[in-house]
């Protein structure tokens, strides 16, 4: 294999060209294998890329020192190098060792599948994205590669901290009976799906959220509208005092209510304002029926607003009085605590106090969008989106606690915790994870060992959540985008995988150390990933085009060279491969579903092989060719079944009380007959192979070929 080799015609900054001594008698196939040029002083790493007549082209990959790779080329190799194929024993230097902090990632195709070990350091502890069209094998991909972690027991990753955000479920078979494995290791279902029965139903407390939280829930779209969420949260939390806060909630309506008798409104609109005020918030001394001293009599509160014949309130100067003795100036700077309990009721109610008494709502500059918060908010509570936002528990738990319930509970500590957002639309799930996102970074950043509780946030369809959205113009920032600059060095780690990476924020994709590509065609997502992919060659992109099913391009800081990855299927694998439509057509998936050690008789001679629709059927009237078509419903013939679709005079009640039974034996017919001319004779039963497979065999004991049913002429069905 080494005398192969002439010599070297030329170097350039990235590769050399080498001349065969004899292009005709090549016995092995050189595309795409390693090559190692020594000289006195150096050894380099190459790849062939391409061979032409008797003129191999190699690219430069590494420099060889004292037996280790290390990846980049600043040494080029003298022409008088000797140029040979990589031996045997090299190959592990480029492929990875089974050592300590190292783990099964897949086979290298060029190497007869020999296996290659993933740096877990070099890749866990950065930023990596994983691309690849819909069924290149994504999904499998990095289900496979969560349960090599699991499986690799020098490994033991018990204190792993994976927050999955999927949406469709489809993870829940790979990683469901993760504790087999080892019982020490648990997997963790949440859904916002609660109808399949299965997993946790999602709960985020709305108290753990702030200002930047609830605008992006409320969809908030204009700076004018942060000042009112900031009062909102701060008066909710007041509200939520109860007696603590009394003489500050006082202060707060008694100025509120001053705001409203010194407007330029009417004493009708005044008075309506006023009980607004009382019903968002109201105290001992502030209540529709809170007596007021008069000298020598009483009234109550709201008889204060009464309105004379004059059209102002007959007891102007006592409500006066009593409102303002309530006002005290050094409540102006109260900073109610955080830790506390409220719901988004609350929060309704603290947001109407708002937009009333600031006078949100009569500045024609801030009504719009005043009112627009007011109605999303209601929107929110009145849905089933609200749910989400609830606590079991009705008292107030630490952001550290959430978390804390979160990885453990019921004595399991989870490593995975799987997050379905399968059952809402895309906003909103963009919403709970940006939440989510910001809890974490808020929690890693804080604590007082730097990065001693890892976290890996994995966004499945990534491209709808990590966008470049206007969260930077509206807050200033984008919590991906900031995990993406911050969140590495806190132990926060992000996991992209998408098939779209160009709608991805490109500071993101920017801050990606490994990548995991597997094939993509889309020539906008191609060029996007020349652009925004560090340190990616032409060379490389062209690779990925031809990539097998599960098979991906590989390279980054966990990777020695850029290799050419197969990963094994995951055992169990994510609900995610195709839909089988030749089973379900040819009646497989009904006859599976049917129940089992039911014997299957064939039917009678002359008889349709489908079974009778119970239930009041009619035959088919006689039409006469030349008359016109009959107006009233055409029925079918009581010997062949039909669905609701296909018979209006079967009434709805009819087929909830005699269902019609599945169809166990034959082929069901199902034709839609505009204008037949002649009679047609339909006999649609296949012909099966006795050497078909055995799926085919076990498919062809059930099968009976259907008897020729004639229709008449001119018959719409």
């Amino acid at each position: 294999r080494d005398s192969m080799f002439d010599k070297i015609i030329y170097i350039g900054d990235q590769g050399a060209e080498i001349k065969l001594k004899d292009s005709e008698n090549i016995a092995i196939n050189l595309m795409n294998l390693h090559l190692i040029f020594e000289d006195d002083t150096k050894t380099i790493l190459g790849e062939v890329d391409s061979l032409q007549d008797d003129i191999v082209k190699a690219r430069f990959l590494g420099e060889i020192v004292d037996g280790k790779l290390k990846s980049g080329v600043l040494r080029k190799p003298n022409l008088d190098a000797k140029i040979r194929v990589i031996d045997q024993n090299e190959i592990p230097m480029i492929l990875g060792k089974e050592e300590a902090g190292t783990m099964l990632l897949g086979g290298s195709p060029f190497y007869n599948y020999q296996p290659i070990y993933l740096n877990v350091n070099n890749f866990f502890s950065n930023h990596f994205a994983i691309f690849g069209n819909s069924g290149s094998g994504k999904s499998c991909g990095i289900s496979r590669m969560i349960q090599n972690m699991f499986l690799d027991k020098r490994l033991n990753p018990l204190k792993a901290n994976i927050v999955l955000f999927d949406s469709s479920g489809e993870y829940y078979n790979a990683f469901k009976d993760i504790d087999k494995i080892s019982p020490d290791y648990h997997y963790r279902f949440i859904t916002t799906n609660e109808t399949e029965g299965k997993g946790e139903p999602l709960r985020l407390p709305v108290y753990l959220l702030k200002e930047d939280d609830i605008a992006l829930l409320l969809q908030a779209t204009s700076h004018t509208q942060l000042p009112i969420i900031e009062r909102m949260l701060k008066l909710t939390r007041i509200f939520a005092q109860d007696d603590k806060a009394k003489n500050y909630k006082n202060h707060l309506i008694a100025k509120a209510l001053m705001t409203i008798i010194y407007s330029n409104e009417t004493s009708a609109h005044k008075r309506d304002e006023a009980f607004s005020i009382l019903a968002s918030c109201s105290t001992e001394e502030f209540n529709l029926e809170a007596p007021v001293q008069g000298i020598g009599y009483v009234r109550k509160f709201r008889e204060c607003f009464a309105i004379d014949s004059h059209g102002q309130f007959s007891e102007s100067v006592l409500l006066v009085e009593y409102v303002s003795k309530f006002i005290h100036q050094e409540y102006d700077n109260y900073d109610p605590p955080i830790d506390c309990y409220y719901t988004l009721e609350d929060m309704e109610k603290a947001l109407n106090f708002t937009l009333i008494s600031e006078g949100w709502l009569r500045n024609e500059q801030t009504y719009g969008d005043a009112v627009t918060l007011r109605v999303r908010l209601h929107s929110l509570i009145t849905s089933g989106r609200s749910k989400y936002f609830s606590s079991e528990t009705n008292q107030y738990m630490p952001l550290e606690t959430f978390l804390s319930n979160l990885i453990i509970s019921n004595g399991k500590k989870y490593q995975i915790i799987n997050i379905n957002l399968d059952d809402v639309d895309d906003d909103f799930a963009k919403v709970i994870t940006k939440i989510f996102s910001r809890l974490l970074f808020e929690f890693t950043k804080g604590l007082k060992a730097r990065a001693s509780i890892p976290f890996h946030i994995l966004v499945e369809e990534a491209h709808r959540y990590i966008q470049n959205d206007t969260d930077r113009f509206l807050l200033g920032y984008n919590i991906f985008d900031r995990i993406a600059k911050e969140g590495r060095k806190y132990g926060l780690i992000l996991g992209l995988i998408s098939q779209r990476p160009v709608e991805l924020s490109d500071t993101v994709i920017s801050q990606c150390s490994n990548f995991l590509i597997f094939k993509i065609n889309h020539p906008v997502d191609v060029d996007y990933i020349k652009k925004m992919v560090p340190n990616i060659s032409e060379e490389l992109v062209e690779k990925q085009k031809t990539l097998q099913s599960g098979t991906c391009l590989g390279f980054g800081n966990a990777f020695q060279i850029p290799l050419i990855v197969k990963l094994e299927m995951p055992d169990p694998v994510p609900l995610s491969g195709n839909c089988d439509v030749v089973r379900i057509w040819n009646g497989d998936a009904l006859r599976q579903q049917a129940p089992t050690g039911t014997p299957v008789t064939p039917p009678p001679a002359g008889q349709p092989t489908m079974q009778p629709q119970q239930g009041n059927v009619s035959p088919i009237p006689e039409v006469s060719k030349e008359g016109p078509l009959p107006t009233t419903p055409v029925q079918a013939p009581s010997n062949i079944s039909v669905t609701s679709q296909e018979s209006s005079a079967v009434s709805q009640e009819e087929i909830s009380q005699n269902p019609i039974p599945e169809v166990t034996v034959g082929q069901e017919v199902q034709t839609s007959i505009s204008r037949m001319e002649s009679t047609i004779p339909i006999n649609t039963a296949p012909t099966l192979d006795p050497n078909n497979s055995a799926e085919e065999a076990t498919s062809q004991e059930v099968v009976t070929p259907i008897p020729e049913v004639t229709f008449p002429e001119d018959i719409t069905q």
